[in-house]
């Protein structure tokens, strides 16, 4: 009943490769979606929220501004901190609700936990394996540019407000490198399943 972090910087591929896990029969738990649950409308996360930020950051119905929310943090580490010590306990709580889920459900599954802040919020958490979607800056900096439509400037805000790349690498047990074409992703992912029992065993004694 392997448990592997999924994680890669903005614009890395990472969704590619968890959508191609899931066509192979992976659990695939997403560490955003679970952000977006934990704040829905009467939750005791956007209680929290509010009390922190102000009303302000609420829609009229009722929901989170999280685009409001974002700029208002973004840039400010003491708000950042603030703002992850309300969501980060929730997201675990739900995300280790879920793990139990799937496993419950079928003991021989893969779960695989799509989470972008791997290195700042759970790396000690205990993984069979490590995956990092992998592309270079640059590479993500187009992307923002030409995919998601954000000015140069807002790019690389974006790509320097997270850990560098470095810091994902030295966590990795596989790199999936997602600087060529989809297919190429792709085909590396299908070579990450066949291996995967192998690679979860060697592991294992590494870590044993």
């Amino acid at each position: 009943m392997p448990l592997i972090a999924l994680t890669g910087g903005i614009a890395s591929g990472k969704s590619t490769i968890a959508t191609r896990l899931a066509e192979h029969g992976a659990v695939v738990v997403d560490a955003d979606a679970i952000v977006r649950d934990v704040q829905q409308p009467g939750s005791p996360v956007l209680d929290e929220i509010v009390r922190e930020f102000g009303a302000d950051v609420i829609r009229p119905d009722g929901s989170l501004d999280r685009a409001g929310l974002g700029a208002r943090v973004f840039g400010d580490d003491d708000a950042i901190a603030r703002l992850n010590r309300i969501v980060h306990p929730a997201v675990r709580a739900e995300s280790q609700r879920r793990f139990d889920e799937a496993f419950a459900a079928d003991p021989d599954a893969v779960v695989v936990y799509d989470v972008p802040l791997l290195v700042e919020a759970r790396v000690d958490d205990p993984w069979e394996l490590i995956v990092v979607a992998h592309a270079p800056s640059d590479v993500r900096l187009r992307r923002l540019v030409e995919f998601r439509g954000m000015s140069e400037t807002d790019a690389a805000a974006r790509v320097a407000s997270q850990v560098d790349d470095s810091a994902r690498l030295a966590v990795a047990d596989v790199v999936i490198d997602t600087t060529g074409t989809i297919d190429d992703t792709i085909r590396q992912v299908d070579e990450l399943w066949a291996r995967l029992p192998d690679l979860v065993a060697r592991n294992a004694r590494g870590s044993g």
